[in-house]
Parts: C-alpha cells; sequence; structure tokens
C-alpha cells in the first residue's frame, strides 16, 4: 500500500481515509496520536469485520475473501462512512486512490480467509485437548478437564 500510494500523483498524495476518520471522527490532536489512533482504529475495525466474516463463513476461500474485503470496502466507503457525514463518497475520491484503496482491501480480504482457514485447521491439531505441560509443576495435570471429558 505504501508503494501505491507513493507511486500516485503529488496531488492525490494526501494522507488514506484510515487517517481522515480517525481525524474526523476520533481525535484531532498531535500527528503522533493521530497516527497511532489511526493505527489501531483500523486494525481493531479489521479484526472485527475479519471475525464478523469468519463467523458468517467459517470455510471461506481467499479468493471468496478477496470479493468480502472488497465488498468491506464499498460498504464502508459507498455506506456508512459518507452516511454519517465522515467523508465524501468514493465514487467522488480520485480515481487512482479508490484503486489502492481496493487492491488493499483485497489482498486483506483474501489474507483474512487464509488466516481464518489456518485458525479452524487448528482446531483439529495444536488447539485440540491434551496436557497442560506448560502449567507450573505443582498446579500441571496429567490431562485438560476437555481431554478428560473425551476419554470418558
Amino acid at each position: 500500500m505504501n508503494r501505491m500510494h507513493a507511486a500516485l500523483p503529488e496531488e492525490e498524495r494526501y494522507p488514506l481515509p484510515p487517517r481522515e476518520i480517525t481525524e474526523r471522527v476520533l481525535i484531532d490532536g498531535p500527528d503522533e496520536a493521530v497516527m497511532d489512533a489511526a493505527t489501531v482504529a483500523h486494525l481493531a475495525y479489521g479484526a472485527a469485520i475479519g471475525a464478523l466474516i469468519g463467523g458468517m463463513r467459517p470455510g471461506i476461500g481467499p479468493g471468496a475473501g478477496a470479493a468480502a474485503g472488497v465488498g468491506v470496502w464499498a460498504a464502508s466507503y459507498f455506506g456508512w462512512v459518507p452516511g454519517f457525514g465522515v467523508l465524501e463518497p468514493a465514487d467522488e475520491h480520485p480515481p487512482r486512490r479508490n484503486a489502492l484503496m481496493i487492491a488493499a482491501h483485497l489482498v486483506w480480504g483474501g489474507v483474512t480467509a487464509l488466516a481464518l482457514g489456518s485458525l479452524i485447521e487448528a482446531r483439529s491439531t495444536t488447539l485440540r485437548a491434551g496436557p497442560v505441560l506448560d502449567a507450573p509443576p505443582a498446579t500441571r495435570r496429567k490431562r485438560s478437564r476437555a481431554t478428560a471429558e473425551l476419554a470418558s
């Protein structure tokens, strides 16, 4: 995303929407504070939406995830963001900036789907019940309660 932003014409290299939204909605203060808030808010929003997508479609593949990413972009930048008067709708933003944002959301959606797939796989491998061996020795049990329940 940084490379794509750097390749924009100079007049289009102003802050991307996550920064603009943060400044308009959450905090209008020193640059460092706004950057920190924008980073945290954007990561939290992405995690929440990713969890929602995972809850709705747990086995989503990367192609469908990429499509969901574009759906998140459209719902945000044509939906709630202009609906609440935070920013103008995306069709009023420069086309190259929209292309950058769409590309970023395609990647986010595809990668989120891959991460969800890995977490689903972990349920039958690394997250399955078993002995709790990393607890302090005095509190360690040979088997977790879940493993004992499975055995009975």
